[in-house]
């Protein structure tokens, strides 16, 4: 699914908020005529987007044809479900994933975004050196506690696998950078943390080894300042061959969130 993230309150069903989980939940549960529950591989913040969102849900019965586009015409114009797919019952949305991507646009042109990516593209006042920003991007690649860039949660742990995070022009966007970040997970704004910490790099008030060394910390870094949402955007997510998930998902349970009390997610 892809959503603009501008007008919800993130991902995450809220009382008396708008947010993607509660617009998507009350037209299914509509078109199926029983209230259903969706598992999303992973939880966005209010007013981050995503293109490649991915949820699964237990229906009462077969997919029934023109499901899709009964389902996009009860959806409001920032949320679009672009394909509808049957999955094994071994497939949980959440722990079966291999890994997240998602991407971060900001903009130094001195007018500050295009109108037409205003929302998706933050306005940066200062210059950034790419070059220094991905020598300090590159520098946390790896398997690390990522604690001093994540919001901590109970009982969960904050040690990710960090695959990719680098930084590029926008092909014909003239002052625009994109970086890509790739992960086994995330935990609580910790991409958003990673590149508030690098533009710091990049405008030149902290050399490239700084933020690898904040991986020594066991909490917050409150040095750290959290990006804004809107540049934020889920692109992605992987997950293994069908007879991997179910293997898959239990190794994930184990690691990421051990002791906590989850109960199993829903299946598809």
């Amino acid at each position: 699914m892809a959503y603009d993230g501008t007008d919800f309150h993130g991902w995450a069903a809220q009382p008396d908020q708008r947010t993607v989980q509660g617009v998507l939940t009350d037209a299914l549960s509509t078109l199926a005529r029983v209230p259903l529950r969706l598992t999303v591989a992973g939880r966005t913040d209010a007013g981050v987007h995503a293109t490649g969102q991915v949820a699964h849900v237990d229906l009462p019965g077969s997919v029934p044809d023109g499901l899709l586009r009964r389902l996009n015409r009860l959806l409001p114009a920032d949320v679009r479900v672009r394909a509808l797919t049957p999955v094994p019952p071994e497939f949980d949305a959440r722990f079966s994933a291999l890994r997240r991507h998602y991407r971060y646009r900001v903009t130094t042109a001195a007018f500050g975004a295009e109108p037409l990516r205003a929302r998706d593209t933050v306005a940066w006042p200062y210059p950034l050196d790419p070059d220094t920003m991905n020598d300090a991007s590159a520098r946390l690649l790896g398997e690390h506690d990522f604690a001093a860039f994540c919001k901590r949660r109970d009982g969960a742990t904050t040690v990710r696998a960090l695959q990719r995070f680098d930084w590029a022009p926008a092909p014909g966007e003239p002052g625009v950078l994109v970086a890509t970040v790739s992960a086994d997970a995330f935990c609580h704004s910790m991409v958003r943390s990673l590149v508030g910490a690098v533009f710091e790099v990049g405008r030149g008030h902290r050399w490239p080894d700084w933020p690898v060394g904040l991986l020594t910390r066991d909490r917050r870094a409150s040095e750290v300042t959290v990006a804004p949402a809107h540049g934020l955007a889920l692109t992605a997510v992987d997950y293994p061959v069908d007879d991997e998930l179910a293997a898959r998902a239990e190794v994930t349970r184990r690691i990421r969130v051990p002791g906590d009390g989850a109960e199993p997610a829903a299946r598809a």
